[in-house]
């Protein structure tokens, strides 16, 4: 017999009784109802506790994982973050280069159009940045605080009480935000003037370069040691990576020119000025979920108020909030589609960690990655079958 044969029993014609003595121990007890020597061990882990244990050690190794690659990637900041940018980018336009290729351009020449026009395409935006805002920054500053004080006063006027304390807290954090290098001359004109940044850019475009050139072949080449139904998975999972990122992408640049442009003709009907300015920090924080247009609503708020009266200030508040509004019931259901179908807290704690980890761009990128990876494991086993523990198994009622 080897280690983990089992021993036959012997047929009952062969038994010769029907019934068996079997041999007792010195206990009495039968010596078939005692437990092999050696299974003493699988035991342990085979009750309740023991699974219990068993998963909460394979969760712990997974956790591991994920957090060995987050320390790597807050290390090597300078590479990962150009990459994901590039991948994010590369989604984006990659519809643009497959429809020059299959109107008979050469691939490196469709590569080459679709890269210089996205690259024209930053610089106008830059470009409309820093002619729009850094030179109204001082401006655009002084208004805010104004209209903060302006604010405080109103505040105080209030009939439940508030502290001192507690508006001079919040006010000091609104001008350490405001006041800080990462808003700015700080994020807008001074970026240039590190040699990360510049390094950071080129990574970009060279990656951004060769995933537009051959991004389905490096795909195809990672999906080597894959074959039958884990190689077709690997092409689903790519696929609806790449259509997630791209439309989101595409969708919330959409959302962003219409927002901007919205609240712009709002406040320039009620007279706010900086119009400009306010604009263009509504399309560029419309790229965060969730607060980037509470923020955009608050600034533009602040300066109506100390401009041109609270009564004003507060139609620019109601102008936000329709603006918001029309966004997010028609517009982006249209705009997004199945794009984003993340529930709201999922997408505050992804633009939570992106932000703690990487700061801004990861406010940015950590909602489309996070929505990239959800749609992967809608599409793991089949084209419309999630994975199984993502599956519906039961009648789901609140």
């Amino acid at each position: 017999m080897g280690l983990f044969g089992r021993r036959r029993q012997p047929p009952a014609h062969q038994s010769g009784t029907a019934l068996e003595v079997r041999p007792q121990t010195e206990h009495g007890a039968s010596a078939a109802h005692e437990p092999p020597s050696g299974r003493g061990a699988s035991r342990l882990w085979s009750d309740g506790f023991g699974r219990v244990g068993t998963r909460s050690l394979q969760i712990l190794a997974v956790v591991a994982v994920i957090a060995l690659f987050g320390f790597v990637g807050t290390r090597l900041t300078l590479v990962v973050v150009p990459v994901l940018i590039a991948l994010v980018l590369a989604a984006a336009i990659s519809p643009l280069v497959s429809y020059l290729r299959a109107h008979g351009l050469p691939s490196l020449l469709a590569t080459w159009i679709a890269l210089l026009a996205l690259i024209a395409l930053l610089s106008a935006i830059v470009w409309l940045v820093v002619l729009a805002v850094v030179d109204q920054w001082d401006e655009l500053r002084t208004q805010a605080f104004d209209g903060f004080d302006s604010l405080q006063t109103y505040v105080q006027r209030l009939p439940f009480d508030i502290t001192d304390e507690q508006i001079a807290s919040v006010r000091e954090s609104a001008m350490s935000l405001l006041q800080s290098d990462a808003v700015g001359s700080g994020a807008i004109a001074g970026v240039s003037q590190t040699a990360d940044f510049i390094a950071g850019f080129f990574i970009m475009i060279v990656v951004l370069f060769f995933f537009l050139k051959d991004g389905p072949a490096m795909w195809e080449f990672l999906l080597r040691p894959f074959e039958g139904h884990r190689y077709e998975r690997g092409q689903r999972v790519g696929a609806a990576t790449i259509r997630t990122l791209g439309g989101y992408v595409r969708g919330t640049a959409i959302v962003a020119i219409v927002d901007a442009v919205g609240i712009g003709i709002g406040l320039a009907i009620v007279g706010v000025p900086l119009v400009i300015p306010l604009s263009v920090l509504v399309f560029l924080l419309a790229f965060i979920p969730l607060v980037g247009a509470t923020l955009a609503g608050i600034l533009a708020a602040l300066v109506a108020l100390v401009a041109v009266g609270p009564v004003e200030a507060l139609i620019v508040v109601a102008i936000v909030v329709v603006v918001n509004q029309l966004e997010g019931d028609f517009l982006q259901p249209i705009v997004m589609g199945r794009t984003l179908r993340l529930h709201p807290l999922v997408i505050l704690f992804a633009l939570t960690a992106g932000t703690v980890l990487v700061g801004i761009t990861g406010a940015v990128l950590a909602v489309p990655i996070a929505a990239s990876i959800w749609r992967a494991i809608q599409v793991w086993d089949g084209p419309d079958l999630p994975a199984r523990f993502a599956r519906k198994k039961r009648s789901e009622t609140v």
